[in-house]
């Protein structure tokens, strides 16, 4: 190879360096902006999250949270304005992806990429919303119920969260919920690949309840309202992803006729 074509193709890839750099800077810059506006809200942020503690709990029970080192509190307030920032960033930072991988793309796999960044975060927020509205309720009452007044001849046990642990424990369940319901979009994806089928996900549809109740074993804390709470919306994703794998592989059919015809 000679010097001039060594220069040639270093060029190209000085540019994609340089590109990638720019994206980066761009998403460093958004996580970083919504970090700060988090953290100026996180009491708010977490006083929201609490909620459904409170509605766990009831007007007659008191909602306490403590914190036992004295940087615990600070430090669960940055994570919770992490987590808040990347999930407002989400927008920018998928944008970020698809501008650097656009290039490289032909036009209708262009059109067909922008469905899958929009299904993405979407499904994300219905994931989280359904911890917040229903698993969480209800996991909080799970433990609630395991309180022991103090009587005579009883001590008394009191669940007296951390508030570092209570945001780990909200957090681990919205994030498990939240990667478990991109499951049709990773599938659909895999099915225009042509790497998995309709039928073929069908013929697998029993160790997937077994996948199922396995993953939800290991992402959520071991309660059996969050386990179940995740393996059975996982297994009607999986329903949803058959369906929508179906389609993709009709509209592939009818392509491939066109193109005959």
């Amino acid at each position: 190879m000679s010097d001039n074509e060594i220069e040639d193709s270093r060029a190209p890839l000085i540019e994609h360096l340089i590109e990638l750099r720019s994206r980066l800077m761009k998403s460093v810059i958004a996580i970083s902006l919504a970090f700060v506006v988090c953290f100026y809200f996180s009491n708010d942020l977490f006083n929201f999250l609490v909620l459904p503690f409170e509605q766990a709990a009831g007007e007659n029970l008191e909602v306490r949270l403590i914190y036992t080192a004295p940087h615990e509190w600070f430090f669960t307030q940055m994570k919770l304005a992490l987590f808040g920032a990347l999930f407002i960033a989400f927008p920018v930072l998928a944008s970020q992806v698809y501008m650097f991988m656009a290039p490289g793309l032909y036009k209708h796999e262009r059109g067909a990429f922008i469905p899958y960044l929009v299904a993405t975060p979407v499904l994300f927020v219905v994931g989280g919303a359904l911890v917040y509205y229903l698993v969480l309720p209800m996991a909080m009452s799970f433990f609630l119920a395991m309180q022991q007044l103090g009587m005579e001849g009883q001590a008394s046990i009191e669940m007296l969260p951390r508030v570092s642990e209570y945001l780990s424990f909200v957090m681990v369940l919205i994030f498990a919920f939240g990667l478990v319901f991109q499951l049709p979009v990773v599938l659909t994806l895999l099915g225009r690949a042509g790497l998995v089928t309709a039928d073929s996900l069908k013929g697998k549809r029993k160790y997937a309840v077994v996948a199922a109740f396995a993953a939800a074993a290991i992402l959520t804390p071991p309660d059996p309202i969050s386990q179940i709470g995740l393996a059975l919306p996982t297994l009607l994703l999986y329903e949803v992803s058959i369906y929508c794998v179906r389609l993709v592989e009709k509209k592939r059919q009818e392509k491939e006729a066109e193109e005959e015809a």
